[in-house]
């Protein structure tokens, strides 16, 4: 039992489970789980208690019963003692201050990084102000490699998703070249398909990876659909880069996805044996979004943004290259309006770079939420600046197979102009080689004999 007094009145919690939940900041998917505070006064009261939890209690006191779910026992048994014993002493209240400290710079944010559980780094997002975990995230550095260098500090890298409603080749080439003639695509070059064909998953692999392989980009390429049907296509003999899966923070509603993490390890294993990458062997590349868990009715009563939490460590025990956060494109049903979605956003952002993964963000809305692409502005560059490993690149940032407002290829030169980021590495020295970009990184204007303008027309460079 957990209890504080403000004005008088005294507010009780039953366990550490509804204290975190009483502690976060409002949104509807916690009000649609009957877990949320009923008042301002209500939730003030419990982060001054959670301000007062050591963070061994959470070592102690688990969410989500270690008998019932594997996640939380991978929590448990992977935890590193070692790394976390710089930290072992503090409270919750503590380790904000010691987050925001100079004394936690880079180095010593990796060396703890995995001594951090998922539901320590939730707890302290919760008394934390935007701008805290904006400055804190910008100091946690994470690199991930594959055919480039992803994560390096001053560096944003780019998705580039050019999905089409029927899966028309000819569509997603063209969305594909006009990205990379934007300086897109570092991060990945990854499809949402419509169908889950495996002759037209196979066709979509050997597209990209022809492209790829005859302008020699060093960039990989990622089929987004279920590890189950990846595995299929590696068995097949298709070229398959990265492996792709959405992941939860329960058990069960990893079981929603058609995954666990026995399937997980498949995956990955079956992936490196390909030994498609030229500078490392990250293989992965997930998804996350807040609201997944309640959506499958498998939270435990264990609010969002803490579930969202946990399903970092999932992604941390695989080593991705990639991790996205897909924070408005569930729906208001769990974050109501652009206020909520930018809150989820630095949260997501921030429990994911303390845990040490390479964290981007889908920076999205639904058409029927509370929030435009002025909030989505506001977002994109909160993240850039607090240090964002990716973002996504859309067409005109209307996806128009998924149905939903994301980032364009625009709004990356946008927020690179603005803070000066670069692309990765290699990739940049592409851009230059093929004339896309100048000696500073700047578009250049494209002839219409370019290279890549005649691949599309299906002539010879």
């Amino acid at each position: 039992m957990y209890q504080a007094t403000l004005s008088r009145r005294s507010y009780r919690f039953s366990d550490l489970r509804q204290l975190m939940a009483k502690a976060s900041p409002a949104r509807s998917g916690d009000y649609l789980a009957e877990v949320a505070a009923d008042s301002a006064e209500e939730r003030m009261a419990a982060r001054i208690t959670l301000a007062e939890v050591p963070l061994k209690t959470f070592l102690q006191q688990l969410l989500v019963p270690y008998e019932q779910d594997e996640v939380t026992r991978l929590i448990i048994d992977s935890h590193d003692a070692l790394a976390f014993a710089p930290i072992s002493h503090l409270t919750v209240g503590d380790f904000r201050d010691w987050l925001l400290s100079e004394q936690a710079d880079s180095a010593m944010l990796a060396q703890v990084a995995t001594g951090i559980t998922p539901e320590m780094a939730a707890a302290v997002s919760k008394l934390m102000r935007n701008q805290d975990l904006i400055l804190v995230a910008k100091k946690c550095r994470v690199i991930t490699r594959f055919r480039n260098t992803i994560g390096l500090p001053g560096h944003l890298s780019v998705r580039l998703q050019p999905n089409h409603p029927t899966d028309s080749l000819q569509g997603i080439a063209a969305s594909m070249l006009d990205g990379l003639l934007y300086g897109s695509g570092d991060a990945v070059v990854g499809i949402n398909p419509a169908s889950d064909s495996l002759p037209l998953l196979e066709k979509l692999n050997h597209m990209l990876d022809d492209v790829i392989q005859r302008f020699a980009i060093p960039t990989q390429s990622c089929v987004l659909t279920h590890v189950t049907n990846t595995l299929r296509l590696i068995e097949r003999g298709a070229p398959v880069d990265l492996v792709f899966q959405s992941i939860a923070g329960t058990e069960a509603a990893n079981a929603g996805f058609g995954i666990n993490l026995a399937l997980l390890a498949e995956a990955q294993q079956a992936a490196l044996s390909l030994n498609r990458g030229t500078l490392g062997n990250n293989v992965m590349y997930f998804e996350t979004g807040q609201g997944s868990c309640l959506s499958s009715n498998a939270h435990h009563g264990v609010d969002q943004q803490t579930c969202e939490a946990r399903a970092y460590a999932v992604a941390r025990h695989f080593s991705p290259l990639l991790i996205n956060t897909v924070v408005g494109f569930i729906g208001p049903e769990y974050l109501y309006d652009g206020k909520q979605i930018i809150r989820a956003g630095l949260e997501d952002h921030f429990c994911g770079k303390l845990l040490g993964l390479p964290l981007g963000c889908d920076v999205c809305y639904t058409n029927h939420a509370e929030a435009d692409q002025d909030d989505m502005d506001t977002l994109l560059t909160l993240l850039a600046t607090a240090g964002l490993t990716f973002l996504i690149g859309v067409p005109g940032a209307d996806d128009i197979m998924l149905n939903y407002q994301s980032t364009s290829f625009h709004d990356a030169l946008y927020i690179r102009e603005l803070l000066g980021l670069k692309h990765a590495p290699e990739f940049a020295d592409w851009l230059t080689k093929m004339h896309i970009t100048d000696d500073l990184g700047r578009l250049r204007d494209t002839a219409a004999n370019h290279p890549l303008l005649l691949a599309l027309q299906g002539e010879q460079p």
